[in-house]
């Protein structure tokens, strides 16, 4: 399976899935939500998300994204998944709790480590 992962915030979730789509907060100012792959996940989480409570992690499966993705990057060797629209519900396999360790630094899930 081609997954992609994207960080949220477990309320913003929710309300997706009430909702049937999700919609981040970028969608509507840079064009796109802005997801990662697993090996990126971790350090998007600690430079955008630090600090806070109750950040999840969606497992995506990228081929079933309605929306179109575009991997982009200023670095070709370093490219991040956007989705250029909203993100449908069924298109996210599984949301997974992203914790802190006690230096309140992220830690890759123990359900994504390879």
């Amino acid at each position: 399976m081609n997954t992609i992962l994207h960080i949220t915030l477990a309320d913003r979730w929710t309300k997706a899935k009430n909702l049937g789509s999700y919609r981040s907060d970028t969608l509507a100012t840079e064009g796109f939500i802005h997801c990662s792959t697993l090996a990126q996940v971790v350090g998007s989480a600690n430079r955008f998300f630090t600090g806070l409570q109750n950040v999840m992690i969606l497992v995506i499966d990228r081929d079933r994204v309605t929306s179109e993705i575009r991997d982009e990057g200023v670095d070709q060797n370093n490219l991040f998944p956007h989705i250029y629209g909203e993100l449908n519900i069924d298109a996210v396999i599984k949301a997974v709790d992203l914790e802190a360790n006690i230096d309140g630094v992220f830690i890759m899930p123990k359900e994504l480590a390879s």
